[in-house]
């Protein structure tokens, strides 16, 4: 009777006697999302957080009340609404219809820094780097995510302010259709603003990396600046007002001139997307050199 042969693990014997069924485990592949799969991730977390609902809840509340405020603050008693040209008219219901863009800029900035800070609180941004390793994908994501959803709700927050404004002036007489060049002009420009502010202060939120200190700085250059400006009596401090992102963006769709001589809506816009470069540029290279 022969000896049974007792292979010792690791040894030559051992490795050829199991090679025949020895089949080498795959090494998984590393996580991999292509670029509509990050777009889909980040809309997910956008739309998935009560602060993004509460914030476009409140844009559109706030659009609707201060066109109604604004419109029922007219009064046209003793006026002959025949002698008011069309223009004037149409030009008062895209006021009317674009005021709550004022106050909804702080309202998206809010969102934009929280869009970003609330992942580096959470640590919820070492899962999205992992995810995406070259990080500056994840970045742009987030940012067409953002604009896309704020110009959106803008959009939607002056289309029903222009609904009120029209149902209120129209018992005084006054008509305007939302497709006029002087109504639907400021109606998707101020829309085109608030996504872009989202879109700064989601920059801001990327350097900063603080939800309390992101909205500080934001609502600082959007609102603060331009009121600091204004307080100092020297020439060059008025001539920088236009140029600030609040000035300029009001501009854009007609609420307010900062300048003395009127720029053209188009110079307002590019002044916007500068601002908007050089937060979003600065957060990326930022996001590139530190440690998540």
């Amino acid at each position: 009777m022969s000896t049974p042969t007792i292979l010792v693990a690791g040894t030559p014997e051992a490795l050829a006697d199991i090679g025949a069924e020895f089949v080498p485990a795959t090494t998984p592949a590393g996580p991999h999302l292509s670029a509509l799969g990050i777009i889909r991730s980040e809309w997910i977390k956008l739309i998935t957080v009560r602060s993004t609902i509460w914030c476009f809840a409140v844009l559109l509340v706030v659009s609707m009340g201060l066109a109604a405020i604004m419109s029922l603050a007219l009064d046209l008693t003793g006026t002959d609404i025949t002698t008011v040209p069309g223009t004037d008219q149409a030009r008062f219901v895209a006021q009317a219809s674009t005021f709550g863009v004022f106050f909804g800029q702080l309202i998206v900035a809010v969102l934009g820094a929280l869009a970003v800070t609330g992942e580096f609180t959470t640590g919820m941004i070492r899962s999205t780097l992992t995810a995406v390793p070259k990080r500056l994908p994840a970045l742009w994501a987030k940012a067409l995510v953002l604009f896309v959803a704020t110009f959106v709700t803008g959009l939607v927050s002056s289309i029903a302010a222009y609904v009120v404004t029209v149902s209120i002036v129209s018992g005084q007489g006054l008509h305007a259709s939302l497709f006029a060049p002087e109504v639907i002009l400021p109606v998707l420009g101020g829309s085109l603003y608030l996504g872009l502010v989202a879109v700064f202060a989601l920059g801001i939120g990327a350097i900063v990396r603080s939800g309390a200190g992101s909205i500080a700085v934001a609502l600082g250059v959007i609102l603060l600046l331009p009121v600091v400006l204004q307080m100092i009596p020297a020439t060059w401090a008025t001539d920088v007002l236009p140029y600030l992102i609040s000035s300029a963006g009001i501009s854009m769709f007609g609420l307010m001139q900062f300048a003395k001589v009127p720029l053209d809506w188009s110079v307002d816009l590019v002044i916007v997307l500068v601002w908007v470069v050089v937060s979003l540029g600065t957060a990326a290279v930022l996001l590139k050199r530190r440690d998540a």
